[in-house]
């Protein structure tokens, strides 16, 4: 139940608590089970463990791209079943949209550079920013997480675009990804901020509202480039539902709901707005069952 729930720091231990093993990290409930790696249900998730138990787990230090439970052989630490977006998985795609902070452990069997070198440690807090449906490296379906400490801006990705532009870099105390104000500005203008999926134009006392979505995401692993012909401009109601994998749009232009496969529209163009259809095609391989 989500009242069982903890989300945050736990009192008395800070980010650099050590724990000689998985009974004592349990005890201190900075991630409950002995054995899962993902604290968490339908409700939402709390806690990961980041420990080596699936080969394509990616680890940057300030960012993690995460691989969901299930289908794995705990000897091997191979895939050899497809995952599902139940339980822990569920979890942590539900704290997305709520927003709620993941506690990150990590154990000395992950990435040496950012793990202990025996027993675990609490690493903090980090935000889940984006989950998606992947093939693995052992040819079986993932889910797959992208978080990001919470304390630190988004790490950029090595990102070139479709026509070798990249997204602008500054430094601060890591780099951070600069995405184009004017790229989204001038694709919600050439739309006149009416959303591109429900046709919704939002007022505001300051004037109309709408939201740049990029088609494909421009942080690891998916190095989209912030260039009009991958954004779209959506209400926030769509932009959510598009970004979470809600609905999707098919080959045809036809917006899909992605669960049921029932139509809801035709994506509305626009002269001057080209839409790169590559990239609504990586977006369904990412998110269609």
């Amino acid at each position: 139940m989500a009242s069982e729930r903890t989300y945050g720091e736990i009192p008395g231990y800070p980010p650099g608590s050590a724990f000689k093993n998985r009974d004592e990290l349990a005890a201190s409930a900075v991630h409950r089970p002995n054995q899962a790696g993902i604290c968490g249900g339908r409700d939402g998730a709390e806690s990961i463990v980041v420990s080596g138990g699936y080969v394509d787990d990616e680890d940057y230090g300030a960012e993690l791209v995460y691989t969901g439970q299930g289908g794995n052989d705990p000897v091997t630490k191979r895939q050899i079943a497809d995952q599902q977006l139940t339980r822990g998985n569920l979890g942590l795609a539900r704290s997305q949209i709520d927003g709620n902070p993941i506690r990150v452990v990590r154990g000395a069997g992950g990435d040496p550079k950012h793990s202990p070198g025996a027993g675990l440690r609490y690493d903090g807090l980090f935000r889940v920013v984006d989950h998606w449906r992947d093939t693995g490296k052992d040819g079986f379906k993932i889910w797959r997480y992208r978080l990001v400490a919470i304390e630190s801006s988004d790490p950029p990705p090595n990102n070139t675009g479709t026509a070798g532009q990249s997204a602008a870099r500054t430094e601060a105390t890591i780099q951070r990804l600069v995405r184009s104000t004017a790229v989204a500005n001038g694709v919600k203008r050439l739309h006149r901020y009416k959303c591109q999926i429900c046709g919704i134009q939002l007022s505001t006392p300051a004037g109309l509202y709408a939201e740049a979505a990029h088609i494909r995401g421009l942080g690891k692993p998916h190095n989209g480039p912030d260039v009009a012909s991958n954004v779209l401009c959506l209400c926030p109601n769509d932009h959510l539902l598009f970004d979470a994998g809600a609905i999707y749009i098919d080959v045809n232009g036809v917006v899909r709901q992605t669960e049921t496969g029932d139509e809801l529209g035709s994506l509305r163009l626009t002269q001057g707005h080209s839409v790169d259809w590559a990239q609504l095609s990586y977006h369904r391989e990412h998110h269609k069952p």
